[in-house]
């Protein structure tokens, strides 16, 4: 298949478990406080990475992807790591006018020339394996923006397919608690709870002080396959933001109980070596960070 193209004021922190009450969908032109703060990514290379989702990406051998359809937007964003040919993360805003399901999952169709994890030509071939590893390896394509998070057009859809949106995944983790933690954050994606939920996913494929075994191995062609998984999510309502960090280990499991891999978002970031949320004003960021485990998980609910 031809590879299809793509392209606030400060709110006071609850820190609660009252901390759910509605507020008005976001539109993406909202979702970037005007607030300049220390590490917050300027924009000038690519405008798009003022927006909440994004890490801060100030690492070179990190390219930003964007993703975006005529109808609804930017779609989805992937950090690639051009040096270890993996992607680092994507990310994503989910609100009112996008959660629409309009659609169901896509299946390529090869009369018609599709196939079903088509590569992404905007990464030079010299920074990515060739071909599709995924196939015959025994694991299978990990999905990290999912295909049931993008139902508001079939070319959402599609876009979520892209090999730069996949990583290594045992069946039995994707799943299970990897599923399990998805059907999670669909569940907060409710107007009663957020205005915008913003999500930042990935595998982790660096080591980092906090993590020196976080690649599992590296197969042939130098793929690499994450020890960890991870999500950070933000969420923005009427009251403020509050932030989750999930953390698991990749491999076999279908565990519904969840509590126990949460993590505040300070710990994700020493455990990936990611600057999640850098566009919250600095204030804002601390808070939400750094709030103890307990009372993050009292406030998403746990």
């Amino acid at each position: 298949m031809k590879n299809l193209k793509s392209l606030f004021p400060v709110l006071l922190i609850a820190l609660t478990a009252g901390f759910t009450s509605c507020g008005s969908d976001d539109e993406p032109g909202e979702q970037t406080p005007k607030v300049v703060n220390a590490n917050a990514n300027d924009g000038k290379a690519n405008p798009y990475t003022a927006r909440m989702e994004f890490p801060n990406v100030s690492n070179p051998k990190v390219r930003v992807l964007v993703n975006s359809t005529a109808d609804f937007g930017v779609n989805y964003s992937v950090g690639w790591d051009d040096g270890l040919k993996s992607q680092r993360y994507s990310c994503y805003a989910m609100y009112n006018s996008n959660s629409v399901v309009n659609t169901s999952r896509w299946y390529a169709d090869a009369s018609k020339g599709e196939v079903q994890y088509p590569l992404d030509d905007r990464i030079p071939s010299q920074f990515r394996i060739s071909g599709d590893p995924f196939w015959g390896s025994g694991y299978d394509h990990g999905h990290i923006c999912p295909s049931a998070d993008r139902l508001c057009s079939r070319e959402a859809n599609i876009q979520t397919f892209y090999l730069s949106n996949m990583q290594p995944q045992v069946n039995k983790f994707n799943a299970g608690v990897w599923s399990n933690m998805e059907q999670r954050v669909r569940s907060w994606n409710t107007y009663s709870f957020r205005d915008t939920l913003y999500v930042c996913k990935g595998g982790t494929i660096a080591a980092t002080a906090d993590c020196p075994d976080a690649v599992y191995q590296v197969r042939a062609q130098g793929w690499i396959i994450p020890k960890y998984y991870f999500m950070a999510l933000l969420c923005k309502n009427k009251d403020g933001y509050k932030a989750l960090g999930f953390w698991v280990e990749h491999k076999a499991n279908d565990d519904g109980n969840l509590a126990k891999y949460v993590v505040n978002i300070d710990e994700l970031e020493r455990k990936t070596g990611l600057d999640f949320f850098c566009n919250l004003p600095d204030e804002v960021e601390k808070k939400v960070e750094s709030l103890p485990v307990e009372n993050v998980k009292t406030a998403w609910g746990f």
